[in-house]
């Protein structure tokens, strides 16, 4: 056995030329063995969508080979964040899902208070005790209150950050089938203005409804999937004439109403409808057309659902792109539940969740602060 090994040794003869390895193995066979710049695309981007940006801009620089992978998986925008508004106490908690970490804020101030939304940082906020109404930004401890307006289970949103002159708070009520109440107010305003209106179609409004600001407009998807519109500007209210998108039988289960989410990217109006026994569905508002449409792909783009605000973010990590990120953490909060468009499948795997479960104040996605060294 031992003179079988040492002439099968014998029959293999290594010789390098130009930095290019060559192995002969018995009848003459060559194999050429590649060095690292030779890898596949796919499993350099594989490698690259892993790394930090200084070490992705490094590693673009090695080759040229190398060069156009890393550029395709750079990071040039920073995910949300999920805040958690904790039950007891005044320790909240912010996970990243892009580097799969939690950071921590000690916020007295919002004692007794509950989130209704957020962007560009911004939480808006109400205390139902006080009925006291305000912005806060939980990066830099800065607040803006607004007057006080009793908000019953109805959905809000603003506009823009509460420090520009443009920023619109915005909340629905539903006063019957065919009316609802419209309020409006501004950071520096002394009152809120309220007006009803008239539907020609069936609005619902309740906790469920999902709002959006798009292209100057307040969006407002209704619990059977009608859309409301409102503009600030010349406080003009309507219900498109747009079907509901279509869904199979099997999404109109338990809780249905509660499994769909609303977000807008660059003027685009993208509503996600969510199953337990199910995968996602996403549509987009052909605004030409006035339908809904199905997307079998969001080209990329990333998106961050949650009850109370949904947030869209492009060149993401390789990794997250063409994603649904849900605002559910598992493994003792080291894995956030997403759905991969390109693998047809939840990561985790057999993570199809019943939204009606969760409590819609529970957490909410936030912009995260530009530099994060005072969490590391």
């Amino acid at each position: 056995m031992a003179g079988k090994k040492r002439r099968k040794l014998k029959l293999l003869a290594e010789t390098e030329t130009d930095g290019t390895k060559m192995v002969t193995e018995g009848k003459g066979e060559r194999l050429e063995l590649h060095d690292w710049s030779e890898l596949p695309a796919e499993l350099l981007e594989l490698i690259m969508c892993h790394l930090t940006l200084e070490d992705n801009v490094h590693a673009s620089v090695v080759c040229k080979k190398w060069h156009a992978p890393a550029i395709s998986v750079r990071v040039v925008n920073q995910s949300p964040w999920l805040m958690y508004f904790p039950k007891f106490g005044n320790l909240y908690e912010f996970y990243d899902p892009a580097q799969r970490k939690t950071y921590s804020l000690e916020l007295p101030e919002l004692y007794g208070s509950r989130v209704c939304y957020t962007k560009d940082s911004w939480l808006l906020l109400y205390r139902p005790r006080t009925h006291r109404v305000f912005f806060f930004n939980p990066f830099t401890r800065d607040m803006i209150k607004l007057p006080r307006f009793e908000l019953t289970y109805q959905i809000v949103a603003f506009s823009c950050a509460p420090t520009s002159s443009s920023c619109v708070v915005f909340t629905v009520k539903h006063i019957s089938p065919t009316v609802v109440a419209i309020s409006t107010c501004h950071p520096g305003a002394t009152e809120w203005v309220t007006d009803n209106y008239q539907n020609r179609l069936p609005f619902v409004s309740s906790i469920w409804n999902k709002l959006v600001f798009c292209n100057g407009i307040f969006y407002c998807l209704s619990l059977t999937g009608w859309l409301g519109v409102f503009d600030p500007v010349k406080r003009d209210w309507g219900v498109l004439v747009v079907p509901p998108p279509k869904c199979p039988e099997n999404f109109f289960a338990k809780n249905w109403w509660k499994g769909k989410f609303m977000v807008e990217h660059k003027g685009d109006i993208l509503v996600i409808y969510t199953c337990c026994s199910e995968n996602p569905i996403i549509f987009k508002l052909d605004q030409s057309k006035m339908a809904w449409e199905e997307m079998k792909t969001l080209d990329g783009l990333t998106l961050f659902a949650s009850f109370l605000s949904s947030q869209s973010r492009a060149d993401l990590p390789g990794i997250m792109r063409n994603s649904v990120y849900f605002s559910k953490v598992r493994f003792f909060g080291k894995r956030c539940i997403s759905y991969s468009l390109n693998d047809s499948r939840y990561y985790p795997r057999k993570q199809c969740y019943d939204w009606g479960e969760q409590d819609p104040f529970e957490n909410i996605w936030i912009e995260p602060p530009e530099d994060i060294s005072a969490f590391i």
